[in-house]
């Protein structure tokens, strides 16, 4: 008897380890963005099974130091793409630096090549909120909303300086240099915008907001 008791005991934890192991657990912060286009903080081990849900394409990580090693063993495994734009972060970084980086990664994510693609820096608040805040601006959004979705996320950690960049960053140069890349919507519904790509390179490319 105490052998049968001790091994329905080990069946039963070998149970629990299993359906721990099959709960979905998002990372920190997360939320889509778009259909296709998803944002977070850094995602740790226990967020990996969460993570293949989404059949990544790519991931636009927006920190200088290094990707954990552990991520990256993630990554290469199932083939996804890393893009990294480092940045100090918005409180260190200087405008024209976050610039650079913020209008590098845009042109990564309006590509829907590289979509699912996941945005994230640390925290998931700062450079992730204002790379997601320009490509709303790039949506036409008016600048209320791109402010309260950034600050929905930054929480009580809004920044007023990275308000004053969303609202100074000017989207020319990079409707200028978007040749083959459309950025179109289909009707009126959220769930319906497309990202859509041609082959024949165009003189301008085109963005529209219905």
């Amino acid at each position: 008897m105490g052998l049968i008791f001790e091994v329905e005991i080990e069946e039963e934890e070998e149970e629990v380890q299993e359906d721990v192991a099959a709960v979905l657990v998002p990372p920190p912060n997360f939320a889509a963005v778009e259909e296709g286009i998803y944002r977070s903080a850094l995602p740790g081990k226990i967020n990996f099974a969460f993570l293949e849900t989404l059949g990544l394409r790519s991931i636009i990580y927006l920190c200088q130091e290094p990707y954990p090693e552990e991520n990256l063993g993630f990554i290469r495994c199932r083939n996804i793409r890393l893009f990294q734009f480092g940045t100090e972060g918005t409180k260190k970084s200087c405008a024209a630096e976050l610039r650079r980086s913020i209008v590098e990664a845009l042109r990564v994510l309006i590509d829907v090549r590289n979509c699912p693609v996941l945005i994230h820096c640390k925290q998931g608040k700062h450079r992730t909120g204002c790379l997601v805040a320009c490509l709303r601006k790039l949506q036409n959004w008016c600048l209320p909303a791109v402010f309260e979705e950034y600050k929905n996320y930054a929480g009580e950690k809004s920044r007023a300086g990275d308000l004053k960049f969303i609202e100074e960053f000017e989207l020319d140069s990079l409707k200028l240099c978007m040749y083959s890349i459309i950025y179109q919507y289909h009707g009126y519904d959220f769930n319906k915008r497309r990202l859509l790509y041609h082959e024949d390179p165009l003189p301008l490319t085109r963005i529209k907001s219905l």
